[in-house]
């Protein structure tokens, strides 16, 4: 078994000019005493950022004066928003995606946003509306730690390994999704069709860190069968979400979590029923990856072709 150096224990730091409060023991911090805007003067910017890429996901209790356009702008003052490639996004809004069960929706499969294109998201801001009086929480891991745990055999095998990421998976085998909703997902999130290979080992642009990059948008690991491909899954996936890898947020209407799409995995807890949970998130453009080798993630659908011919 490893045994995480102090440099790993997700501690509070004595330099930020923030009010930082650890959550779990390796992921995951509070930060108080901040109004979220699109005003936030500099320093207080720099130092949620490097919050956010120390602790993986931060969180902002009571923030009820971010509507739509208020996220949307401290999204911008954050980093470069986009919208989702796919999913249309919240009518009158310029990047916001909604999470509502109305909709059926709750991601509870474990993943990383959006990473069957290749400059996947940085981070992704959610802001909690409506939740459920039970249920409805998010986990967090941290594939850094993950990364670090590996046996030494194990960490030989990823260190050069690839995966096929697509958003045309097994909907209803992750799921559990009836014919109507696996209907709406392929109308809709896989309307156009997105494979990109990157590598299981990431090595983060800022902190330097190699983390896990696994998820449910995995397809298959490159030059491995389909049942090799599943089993390996399963043992980084394993790896990843143990608990001590994790970090679990009780949603308050307000609140607002931040995570490092670069370094984590999340997940929904579907737990609430027929309860209403809605949520509003932001996602930050991302840069491709880089392997531990320097070589970066290379797009296999659509070809540069392919979209051209969509376009017009």
């Amino acid at each position: 078994m490893t045994v995480l150096t102090h440099e790993f224990v997700n501690a509070r730091e004595a330099e930020s000019p923030l009010d930082i409060v650890p959550v779990a023991g390796r992921i995951g911090a509070e930060i108080r005493g901040v109004a979220l805007s699109g005003d936030l003067d500099d320093l207080t910017l720099a130092a949620i950022r490097a919050a956010l890429v120390r602790h993986k996901v931060i969180f902002f209790g009571n923030q009820t004066a971010l509507d739509d356009a208020r996220q949307e702008a401290f999204a911008e003052r954050f980093g470069k928003p986009i919208a989702h490639p796919t999913v249309p996004v919240v009518p009158g809004s310029k990047y916001l995606l909604e999470l509502d069960s109305k909709e059926g929706y709750a991601a509870s499969s474990w993943h990383t946003d959006v990473t069957f294109v290749d400059a996947y998201p940085e981070a992704s801001i959610l802001r909690a509306i409506n939740i459920p009086e039970a249920g409805g929480d998010t986990l967090w891991a941290n594939g850094v730690t993950a990364y670090q745990e590996l046996p030494e055999s194990l960490k030989t095998l990823v260190d050069g390994l690839w995966a096929v990421h697509t958003n045309l998976y097994d909907y209803a085998g992750t799921f559990g999704a009836d014919r109507k909703q696996i209907e709406q997902h392929q109308r809709v999130f896989a309307s156009t069709v997105y494979e990109t290979e990157h590598p299981v080992v990431r090595v983060h642009p800022e902190s330097g860190e190699r983390a896990l990059l696994v998820g449910h948008f995995v397809k298959s690991f490159v030059g491995l069968n389909a049942a090799d491909s599943q089993r390996l899954f399963g043992i980084l996936q394993d790896h990843i979400t143990k608990p001590e890898n994790t970090v679990r947020w009780r949603w308050q209407p307000g609140d607002v979590a931040i995570w490092d799409n670069r370094a984590t995995q999340h997940r929904a807890i579907a737990d609430f029923g027929l309860q209403r949970r809605t949520l509003r998130r932001a996602t930050v453009a991302g840069e491709v990856p880089i392997a531990i080798d320097g070589s970066r993630s290379r797009v296999i659908k659509p070809e540069p072709a392919d979209l051209l011919a969509a376009a017009e």
